[in-house]
């Protein structure tokens, strides 16, 4: 004998087997973590910036009439770093005690001079004294602030278990190596906090670049034979 079920019967078993199924589907663990869904691998693996002050102590000798040329090139030296990687003012501080005022007066307003120079503009020198009470001779002091970019500190590859094929997630320290030799290469650590405004680009190269363009030359930069890269007849013989 053949047992026909209710529809209002079959329909309860049905509805509760779908519920079944969705609890489980809800409550089903996961191993994926949430940092992994927002962002990118380079994203967990931040490349720091930290701001500090470089300095350079030229001395004043008590007997000089004036800077030696070791001193002049050392000024020289730091005010190319600060044109490349310096912040804010150029401080040129006066020791305010010294064996040889003459020549501490004069070793500033030379390096003032020198900066100039090198293309820095007297509105971004900005003066200072120091060791009024100190009871021997001060050195001449230049500082300016600067920014280092510090790398992400990345666990040994010996750490990590490549067999572990429980999870088929990112492994922790993959982007590491890439974010740690970006450090490694920026130029200025300062543009990673976006400060800088960029300069204005120039129109008038970009209209002659793109006349090149749609005439067909070349873009390039012209060289004479002298700035040529090709090997002389001579080596090559």
């Amino acid at each position: 004998m053949t047992k026909i079920l209710k529809p209002a019967a079959s329909l309860l078993a049905a509805g509760l087997g779908l519920t079944v199924l969705s609890g489980c589907s809800s409550v089903a663990p996961t191993s994926v973590p949430k940092s992994y869904l927002e962002g990118t691998v380079l994203d967990r693996h931040p490349i720091r910036v930290q701001k500090r002050t470089e300095f350079l102590e030229v001395g004043i000798h008590p007997e000089a009439s004036e800077l030696s040329n070791a001193d002049r090139s050392r000024i020289a030296g730091f005010v190319a770093a600060y044109r490349d990687h310096g912040h804010g003012p150029l401080i040129m501080s006066l020791p305010a005690s010294s064996s040889n005022p003459q020549l501490a007066v004069e070793a500033v307003a030379e390096a003032r001079a020198i900066a100039y120079e090198n293309g820095v503009q007297y509105d971004e020198i900005a003066g200072g004294n120091h060791g009024a009470r100190s009871g021997k001779s001060e050195p001449m002091i230049l500082a300016f602030q600067t920014y280092d970019a510090i790398a992400p500190d990345c666990a040994s590859q010996a750490t990590v278990d490549f067999s572990d094929m429980s999870s088929n997630n990112e492994l922790p320290t993959l982007g590491c190596a890439v974010r740690a030799n970006q450090a490694a290469m920026i130029a200025d650590a300062a543009d990673l906090l976006g400060t800088r405004p960029l300069e204005e680009g120039d129109a008038v190269r970009r209209g002659v670049i793109l006349q090149k363009f749609r005439e067909g030359e070349s873009t390039g930069s012209s060289r004479s034979a002298e700035e040529s890269g090709a090997i002389s007849e001579a080596v090559k013989e």
